[in-house]
């Protein structure tokens, strides 16, 4: 942009943020639950599903009292899922993605079927890396990943077509094909962004989601055991959330639209990609690295507490006064995605040598929440979540911070995929909530009259 043109820019800027400031008193005196939540926190309920559910209080009357945290996915508490997985030792993603979209467990058969079905339509279309990643990089994976979604319409025979049949296959097709799609926006970006080697690999049918995700993002396509399980845990645990998360949310208003798979999923990575949303536990990472250049000793606890401090009270760090990772908007005692992460988080410890760091988390876990209580004079109870321990162990697997949002996206397209088949099947109207204009109104001003 020329110097006129920036400067004219600055000016309308000027105009656009006098025009829109909101007094706050008037959403209390409209009666305007701001972001959908009432002031208690509680979310506004919008909508029914027989998706998800996020429990982290029982309602007492109009008291809340805060309960260990369950992760339901279709009645089903995901700790079991996942103990299961872990006995029979399988990889316990492709059973959550059954679930989800078809509501029951699969049986072994069904399992196998779905597996097979999966690994059949992984690949991307013939030239679609070459000429819709390749030739197009971005700086941002999940833009790319966005982007990717919506050339997927121009590669799809029936794009349009809404019967269940259809959507189901669209859906199906993506879940397949994410891991690549954010594997090969990495790889273009190393190249074209960043200066680096690329290397493109293909997925191998017999593989996990997880194991092909590992094998696509390395040089050597190696991995470990443990590596694989413990991204294949990730996978299961941010698959699902709930109707009322922002990106789930974004698929049941876009779906009711009346619009095609593609749309409705690409809008919902738009709304992943959000800092708020999908990007938290890069805000982890950064501020653990703070962390770590400014207390020498790890295993100091009070070096430790007096430098949370610093960072609650906006004297440290980027200044805003948030712990990241601590707090959640339903969990209360405990976020059971951060309890498994945590725990299984140890044994990879172990195997990268990591064990000082990993106890510093847990040290972090142990007194970040009495600070935040202490500070705030709040009584609501805190716990360390899902971001919290999810960077830590993307960073012991050698992930690239680049790679953490995507993975998440990897994770919800089997959410994002109940939740629009649900919204097509069960709703079958508009999302059309009301806002209040706060405007007065205006005498017209005719143009010559206009100073």
């Amino acid at each position: 942009m020329d110097d006129k043109n920036s400067k004219f820019l600055k000016k309308l800027t000027v105009l656009a943020e006098r025009n829109d400031p909101i007094n706050p008193d008037l959403y209390e005196k409209y009666h305007v639950m701001r972001g959908l939540r009432y002031p208690n926190g509680t979310g506004v309920c919008v909508g029914l599903t027989r998706i998800g559910d996020v429990v982290g209080y029982e309602m007492q009357g109009e008291k809340k009292v805060a309960i260990p945290g369950k992760l339901l996915y279709r009645g089903y508490d995901v700790a079991d899922i996942i103990a299961d997985a872990e006995r029979n030792h399988i990889f316990g993603f492709s059973q959550v993605v059954y679930l989800l979209l078809f509501g029951e467990l699969p049986t072994k058969t069904q399992l196998e079927n779905f597996h097979e079905f999966l690994a059949s339509i992984r690949n991307l279309p013939p030239n679609f890396t070459e000429d819709m990643i390749m030739k197009a990089p971005s700086p941002d994976i999940m833009n790319k990943i966005a982007r990717g979604v919506l050339a997927s319409y121009s590669y799809d025979p029936n794009p349009e077509e809404r019967s269940i049949q259809n959507v189901l296959r669209q859906c199906c097709e993506l879940i397949a094909r994410f891991s690549s799609l954010a594997a090969y926006a990495y790889q273009a970006k190393r190249r074209y962004w960043d200066g680096k080697s690329m290397y493109i690999h293909n997925p191998k049918p017999e593989l996990s989601t997880a194991e092909n995700f590992l094998r696509l993002i390395r040089s050597d396509t190696k991995y470990t055991p443990l590596e694989a399980h413990i991204l294949d845990l990730s996978l299961i645990l941010h698959a699902e959330h709930g109707g009322g998360n922002n990106s789930s949310l974004t698929v049941h208003v876009v779906s009711s639209a009346d619009t095609d798979t593609y749309s409705a999923i690409a809008a919902a990575v738009g709304s992943l990609k959000g800092r708020r949303h999908g990007g938290a536990n890069i805000r982890v990472m950064e501020m653990m690295d703070d962390i770590k250049e400014h207390v020498k000793d790890w295993g100091d606890e009070k070096a430790v507490r007096d430098y949370l401090y610093k960072i609650a009270k906006r004297e440290a760090f980027d200044q805003t006064g948030l712990i990241y990772g601590q707090g959640h908007a339903v969990y209360t005692i405990s976020d059971p995605r951060a309890v498994l992460l945590r725990d299984k988080a140890k044994d990879l410890a172990k195997e990268k040598g990591m064990l000082d760091e990993y106890n510093l988390y847990l040290l972090i876990e142990k007194i970040a929440p009495q600070i935040l209580m202490e500070l705030h004079g709040d009584d609501k109870k805190i716990c360390s979540n899902v971001d919290f321990f999810s960077g830590f162990i993307y960073s012991m697997l050698n992930i690239p911070r680049d790679l953490f949002t995507p993975i998440f996206a990897t994770s919800r397209i089997a959410g994002w995929s109940a939740h629009r088949i649900e919204e097509i099947v069960a709703c079958k109207r508009i999302y059309r909530p009301a806002y209040q204009s706060v405007c007065e109104p205006r005498q017209f001003v005719p143009m010559d009259e206009r100073k």
